[in-house]
Formats: C-alpha cells, structure tokens, sequence
C-alpha cells in the first residue's frame, strides 16, 4: 500500500513538471528562459570585522641596538676626516649630526652598550647608551632617534648628550631565608650533586629525579668546590632527616669552585623532592631540567 502511494506520488511530480514546462513554452522564450534558471540564494550575511580584543598591533622595535652602533662610530669619528669609514657611518645613521672634532690623544673606545631605553610620542626614543674606553672609564649618552610605524626604519635626529649613568638599585629581600646546617642531609647532596657536575668526577645521573636528564657541561676545568652558603625558602629543607615522599624545597647556594687560574665564586638555585629516604634534584638553574624516560 506504501508503495502505491509513492509511486503515485511520484507520477504527480511528473505531470507538474511537464505542465510547467508547456507554460514556460506558451508564455515565450523568455518565460523558459527564467524557469530553468535556478531560485536566487538567500543573501548571506557578512562577515563580522574583527573585535578589537582579535586585532594584534605589533610592538614597536626598540631601536638601542641602532643607538648603540651609532653612538660607537660617532665617537670614534672626526670632522676632520668625514670620508673615514666611521665618519661615514655615523652620518649614514645620523644625516643631520655633526661630527665631533676631538683635540689631541684621546682614550681608544672599546664599545658602546645601551642600558636603558624610553618610548615617547610619535616614535620618538631616548636611549642610554654606555661608552666603555680602553682606561676603563666609562661615559652615558642619551641618544634621541625616531622610529617608523612599523618599526623598520630608523633615524638619529640629533647629537648625543652626556648625561649621568643608572644608579645602583636596591636589593631586595632575599626569598632564601632558612639558613641550611653546612652539615645537613640537603646541602650534603646539593655539594655532592655540583661537585660531580662541575668537575665532570662522578655519576651526575644518581643525584636527579626520576625521569629528569641534565645535559653535561662542555670545556670545564674545575677540580673542586666548597660550599660558601647554601639557603633555602621551605622550613623542611633544614630538617635533620628527609621528610615525607613529595616534600620540595628550592635551594639557593653559593660556591667557591677551584681551577688551574684561581677561585671563581659561583651561585645556583635548584629545587629538590624527597623521594625515598633521600632528596633529588628535580630543577636547576631555576629552570626545570627536560624530562626524559623514568628511573627506578
């Protein structure tokens, strides 16, 4: 019975469609012509313009690097001679600067540092720039340059101004206040650990975490090491015995390492886990050590 009703149905269909098509043809070309062309589509909507939270504006380019070779050749520059290569330089950075004229010997500049940088508006920049000479002295210049929009291209656009250096800033509180005992379980390892890792003497492997690597230090020549100081910020890490499974304390500890040429104090932050009855060095150098296959 369904199937009767289908094929009934499609007959239907059919008969509708061939009476359109004699209409079409009664009514003209034309007529025929617009019904073989399909219906219109519905409009489609456009395209949201991006959000200004999706909009990433590119930061602009620091130029000190640019301060830093032009403030090295200007120096070492002279009006006397603007074909040197230097002179050169410091006018190709600088089109609308003068050349200094120094008068008789002057101390040999060894290189030019930028210290500190400051944005201001439309895209202009003051850098610091430290001038260190071969007498050891050294001498701060700001140098004004303007930037591009987009950061590529950069001019100086005026002479450098000597002005004073960078004060010296505060300390902060150090964050390694638990003093760790020179004779303690964890400063043993930690001495134990760096004294197999500077040296190169020793299994460097037995003092990790499971599952950490530790890539070996290439050219050392260290034969030994003491333990200055060795600091901690977790109350645990003082403990006369290992603490539970799990336990970590971050460890701050400064050396005294040995080679042929003298004594070089050294300083390193490590985090070590208890696992075990005994602590392993999880992360060093304040970075976590790459993760690598397990360890039993």
């Amino acid at each position: 019975m369904a199937a009767g009703v289908t094929l009934a149905r499609m007959a239907r269909q059919v008969r509708l469609g061939r009476w359109g098509v004699w209409v079409a043809l009664a009514c003209g070309p034309l007529a025929l012509a617009a019904a073989a062309l399909p219906s219109p589509a519905a409009p489609t909507a456009a395209a949201p313009a991006p959000s200004s939270s999706t909009v990433h504006t590119p930061a602009a380019a620091d130029p000190s690097g640019y301060a830093e070779l032009y403030l090295a050749a200007w120096l070492r520059s002279t009006s006397s001679d603007e074909n040197s290569a230097q002179a050169r330089l410091a006018q190709a950075l600088a089109p609308s600067v003068p050349l200094p004229r120094p008068a008789g010997a002057q101390s040999v500049l060894e290189r030019a540092v930028a210290v500190r940088s400051a944005q201001h508006e439309g895209g202009l920049w003051s850098v610091t720039v430290a001038a260190q000479y071969a007498d050891f002295s050294v001498r701060y210049f700001a140098v004004p340059v303007v930037a591009d929009a987009s950061g590529s291209s950069f001019t100086v656009t005026g002479a450098p101004g000597q002005v004073a250096g960078p004060t010296t800033a505060k300390t902060p509180e150090s964050v390694y206040g638990v003093v760790l005992p020179a004779k303690g379980v964890l400063a043993s390892t930690v001495a134990e650990f760096l004294r197999a890792y500077l040296t190169g003497l020793g299994e460097v492997d037995r003092y990790l975490a499971p599952g950490v690597k530790l890539a070996a230090l290439s050219g050392t020549s260290y034969t030994d090491l003491q333990v200055e100081q060795a600091s901690a910020i977790e109350e645990a890490a003082a403990a006369e015995t290992v603490p539970a499974d799990g336990t970590k304390a971050r460890v701050r500890v400064q050396i005294k390492a040995q080679d042929k040429a003298g004594a070089w104090p050294l300083a390193y932050e490590l985090t070590l886990t208890a696992r075990a009855g005994r602590w392993e060095v999880s992360a060093f150098a304040t970075a976590s050590i790459a993760g690598g296959g397990g360890r039993s």
